[in-house]
């Protein structure tokens, strides 16, 4: 019952912050990119804080000595809803991969385009795939991370989708590293569930893949590298919420 009741003040919480900060914040769009991410960062952190109060659910990162000092790829194991929110301040300033729609929102989907996020159109085939490498391109450019979900979207736990070939062109065309992410966040808050529960999620930035490898044994890398360490996360006992910081 207290997780039933601390998962719906969430849910109505998290939608009256929103919709609030979604209007106070209409003017920012008309400031520099700089101004929306902060302000984005702002309601991610939030957001985060009233996942803590209501459902006790809070995280750590471990692995961040294995991010590259430079511009980098960022490919991440897809669980749940809270990554999309979280990489904004896990990997702050970093370009995410969504979906197109997603864009489409008033006011909080202008703005996740206004920061330099990139759509991904799923029906545009080989388009869709060109559109990805400009933009990515222009955001490794600027000296920034993209951060992308090789298996293009969120699995339940335990579960392995087919790693789509975004990720291998990224790796091929753009040549610097990519990051290996692996967490297991779908054990508190799951794919398509109301229920939050409380705990800790990790996070587990691995070692980065150097560019030069072949595709098929990119693709066999880093598949094994998620994978390994998502199922060690997901079979461990989920740990207690504490007290400590978090990011």
């Amino acid at each position: 019952m207290r997780q039933v009741i601390g998962s719906f003040l969430f849910n109505v919480g998290f939608y009256v912050l929103s919709v609030a900060m979604a209007i106070v914040g209409l003017p920012v769009l008309a400031l520099p990119p700089r101004v929306n991410a902060a302000y984005a960062r702002l309601w991610v952190a939030t957001t985060l804080r009233l996942l803590r109060l209501t459902c006790g659910l809070t995280h750590r990162v471990r692995g961040l000595e294995n991010l590259p000092a430079g511009p980098c790829i960022v490919a991440a194991k897809h669980q749940s809803t809270w990554e999309t929110l979280a990489f904004n301040l896990v990997f702050s300033g970093g370009a995410i991969v969504l979906k197109r729609e997603l864009f489409y929102i008033p006011i909080v989907g202008w703005m996740m385009w206004r920061v330099g996020n990139i759509g991904i159109d799923r029906a545009a085939g080989p388009s869709a795939l060109r559109s990805i490498l400009r933009d990515a391109r222009a955001a490794l450019g600027q000296g920034r991370r993209v951060v992308i979900f090789p298996e293009g979207t969120r699995t339940a736990v335990g579960a392995v989708a087919p790693y789509q070939p975004g990720v291998a062109a990224l790796y091929s065309q753009l040549k610097v590293p990519v990051v290996p992410v692996a967490l297991n966040s779908g054990l508190f808050w799951g794919r398509r569930t109301f229920i939050k529960k409380a705990g800790v999620i990790d996070v587990d930035i691995l070692p980065p893949i150097d560019p030069g490898l072949p595709r098929t044994e990119f693709m066999r890398t880093l598949h094994e590298r998620i994978e390994t360490a998502a199922r060690r996360l997901t079979a461990q006992p989920p740990a207690a919420a504490t007290s400590e910081r978090t990011l």
